[in-house]
């Protein structure tokens, strides 16, 4: 049996202890926000935060997860109301195919938690690890600036 917190809530999972926590999230909590890219940790497209740390969930192992703290993007925004960057995104019209937009999210984020005003340099280091196959980038940062000046 292994315990974590998972957007607020404890669970606690009988489950493989070598399973990644990206399948835990989808298949057993059916958190299903979080999504599959390419499941070595090269995309971004499963990140959630763990610990305050934005980490690629299909590299970390439900064992190594034990007891962490986890958000996902379905615990982002709080009292039912969407995150900033989650509005940003939405009000910048940033999706295409939408795959990577969960784990772009959760970088950013990320990123503004501890550099509320960024710059385009600063973006581009956090998110390096984030690709986006359709190549919204300029609408992603665009949504990136809105999201950092609905926060300050």
């Amino acid at each position: 049996m292994i315990t974590l917190t998972v957007n607020g809530k404890s669970h606690t999972l009988d489950v493989d202890p070598d399973t990644p926590l990206l399948w835990v999230l989808r298949d057993h909590l059916r958190l299903t926000g979080t999504k599959y890219g390419c499941g070595i940790g090269e995309c971004g497209a499963c990140g959630v935060i763990m610990n305050g740390d934005l980490v690629n969930s299909c590299d970390i192992e439900l064992e190594n997860a034990a007891g962490a703290d986890i958000t996902t993007i379905e615990g982002l925004g709080s009292g039912g109301s969407l995150h900033p960057v989650q509005q940003a995104f939405i009000d910048e019209d940033t999706t295409q195919c939408g795959w990577c937009i969960p784990g772009q999210i959760m970088a950013i984020a990320h990123l503004l938690d501890s550099n509320p005003e960024p710059t385009d340099a600063e973006i581009d280091l956090g998110l390096k690890d984030n690709l986006c196959r359709c190549g919204a980038y300029t609408r992603i940062r665009r949504a990136i600036h809105r999201a950092a000046r609905a926060s300050a």
